[in-house]
């Protein structure tokens, strides 16, 4: 076992274990990780026996992040061994056996936090079942879209489009009065206004499109 202040300081020649990253490993609250050898190999044999990735919610932790999460005192997350592993894409039954196969005996079930603890440990069990599920995976959360008749991004581009359409008719009706009689010559002034009108109400939708968008990106709905 090595124990490294900081995740990027793992020397990548010395990472063999392909469908993880240090990251991934190392403690949430310091960022120290602790390379354990062994219990890494049967993280990965794992991940090639269920041909399917693997979320780590939790992995090693530092003592002093394992005190501030309420971790027991003798948890197997203190030497690299523990594996809390997200149940979003992974049948439970299937990924215990799996997980049994590849050598792990720990085994802790938290189905309303939807996720398992495997470790190396002594032989044990705990915890609750898992509930019955229509299907193997964890259910699809829908996506937070907004109706499209109400969506601010739309609202913005369709003002954008309605402003530009506006813009090239004005310029053409104002060529066209410059081609006629003097006596709609006094007209191009207020074509000429309303023209910059027209712009300045497709600056504004462009704007509005664009602030939509960023906004539904903090909010993680894109």
């Amino acid at each position: 076992m090595t124990l490294y202040r900081h995740w990027r300081e793992v020397p990548p020649a010395k990472w063999r274990w392909p469908n993880f990253w240090p990251a991934e490993i190392a403690c949430r609250g310091t960022d120290r990780i602790l390379v354990n050898e062994d219990a890494l190999d049967r993280l990965q044999s794992l991940r090639d026996a269920l041909g399917r990735p693997l979320i780590v919610n939790s992995a090693y932790r530092s003592p002093e992040h394992n005190t501030r999460v309420g971790g027991a005192k003798a948890s197997k997350h203190l030497s690299g061994t523990a594996f809390d592993v997200s149940m979003a894409n992974h049948d439970p039954a299937s990924f215990i056996t799996a997980a049994r196969k590849a050598g792990f005996a720990g085994i802790g079930t938290y189905p309303r936090s939807n996720f398992i603890h495997i470790d190396t440990g002594p032989a044990r069990t705990w915890g609750d079942p898992f509930p019955p599920r229509p299907t193997r995976f964890a259910p699809e959360q829908p996506a937070a879209r907004e109706h499209l008749a109400e969506s601010r991004t739309m609202q913005g581009a369709g003002a954008a489009g309605v402003a530009t359409i506006g813009t090239a008719a004005v310029d053409v009706a104002r060529d066209a009065l410059a081609e006629a009689q003097g006596a709609v010559q006094p007209l191009i002034p207020w074509l000429d206004s309303l023209r910059w009108l027209f712009l300045a109400l497709a600056l504004g939708g462009i704007a509005l499109a664009i602030y939509a968008r960023l906004d539904d990106w903090k909010r993680g709905r894109r």
